[in-house]
């Protein structure tokens, strides 16, 4: 489905000319429209070419209202804010939107990490930039030691401390590291002692009891 969406020649899809729009539910029809057709000729290269050109007609703030019915379709999400963020270059939120739609589409961790990296930049505080910033790194170690830094950055966010004991497993296993199983298992022991389920208590005991009998 993923295919040559940069060297697709453009033609005028029809029923839906290039101009400017002067209602959100205008523009956020044409991309309804675009993407009936996609759904049918499974054309992602013309469905691309379209979608540019209706946010090149846009002003930006009705652009990001109009898609956010389309906020789970990356295929509408990744030309929709690669326009955005060329009008906005320090947005913060549309860079992370940019490289969350390219992670879950496979686009590589070196485009993704250099999106989060801006947006930590425009946005110290953002926390879904400082995750995928984490997530972009290929190697384990450099990986556990990303999400080491949003852990602590963000004391109370079980999601990164949860990547955290992952990683730290994973290199542990990989590399026979006793300091990486040492980060797993306080790490895990934390979330533990915050578990509020007795189903997520016993799966951490679970994985804790497994990782103790690790002899590396």
């Amino acid at each position: 489905m993923w295919r040559s969406i940069y060297s697709h020649p453009k033609p005028q899809t029809p029923g839906l000319p290039s101009h400017s729009f002067h209602t959100m539910s205008d523009l956020s029809e044409r991309i309804s429209a675009a993407l009936s057709l996609y759904e049918g000729n499974d054309d992602l290269g013309a469905l691309f070419d379209t979608v540019r050109t209706l946010a090149k007609g846009a002003e930006v703030d009705a652009l990001i209202e109009a898609v956010e019915p389309f906020r789970d379709r990356a295929e509408v999400v990744i030309p929709v804010y690669e326009h955005v963020i060329i009008q906005r270059a320090r947005d913060a939120k549309a860079l992370v939107t940019l490289a969350n739609a390219y992670w879950i589409t496979g686009r590589g961790p070196d485009v993704v990490g250099d999106l989060a990296v801006r947006a930590k930049a425009a946005d110290p505080d953002n926390r879904a930039a400082w995750h995928l910033w984490a997530l972009a790194e290929s190697n384990v170690r450099g990986r556990v030691e990303r999400w080491q830094q949003v852990s602590a950055r963000f004391p109370d966010d079980q999601l990164a401390r949860a990547a955290l004991a992952d990683n730290a497993a994973g290199l542990a296993g990989a590399e026979h590291d006793p300091l990486a199983l040492e980060l797993a298992i306080t790490t895990y022991e934390g979330l533990w002692e915050e578990s509020p389920t007795p189903t997520q208590r016993r799966a951490l005991e679970q994985t804790l009891e497994t990782l103790r009998g690790w002899k590396l």
